[in-house]
């Protein structure tokens, strides 16, 4: 985990892919951590392989993964079968699980209120080794959050500029995820 952790801290930008051409423009860019926000039960093993052969970081997003259900033995599937290095998921069994299985287990979060926020604070971030809280910009929640929770927090949704991204961390994100493949060049 605290490889992983440092290099959160070492990308500020990781791209969050949700399709073949994303995938391969991220490959060839200089982003080092790659969140897969789709796929299916026939190709999850050769989009690992491609991230894998690129000596970069995969997590899948197995909420988003066709095919296969939100079950410990989906995580075992791809435990066995791929050569992701983790996965996202909004589901805290499935996190759970996927710890136990030696993943890097990412907790998705949806902000919408304090509800959700005090959730988070509670009960959420106990089995994971990060937090992606989106929206992205809701920069007083994020510094707050940084400063009650010990695991790294990515940012996501909504982030449109270097500003967005720049304000993300100042708050105390350690990085943020973005589909807008502009922003993956900015370091």
């Amino acid at each position: 985990m605290s490889s992983f952790k440092k290099a959160l801290e070492n990308n500020p930008v990781v791209a969050a892919v949700k399709n073949e051409k994303q995938l391969e423009n991220a490959l060839n860019s200089n982003i080092e951590i790659i969140f897969v926000l789709f796929g299916n039960i026939l190709n999850v093993a050769e989009l690992s392989e491609k991230i894998y052969g690129k000596n970069k970081i995969g997590i899948i997003h197995v909420d988003l993964l066709d095919g296969l259900s939100n079950r410990e033995f989906a995580l075992k599937f791809l435990r066995q079968k791929t050569k992701f290095h983790g996965i996202i998921s909004t589901k805290p069994t499935m996190v759970k699980i996927a710890k136990k299985l030696g993943f890097i287990a990412i907790q998705r979060v949806f902000i919408i209120d304090s509800l959700a926020k005090k959730d988070l604070k509670n009960h959420m971030v106990q089995e994971c080794d990060a937090i992606e809280m989106l929206p992205g910009v809701i920069f007083k929640v994020i510094k707050e959050l940084s400063k009650e929770i010990s695991k790294p927090i990515i940012t996501g949704g909504l982030i449109s500029d270097k500003d967005d991204i720049l304000q993300a961390i100042e708050a105390g994100a350690t990085c943020i995820s973005t589909t807008n493949e502009e922003l993956w060049k900015i370091k």
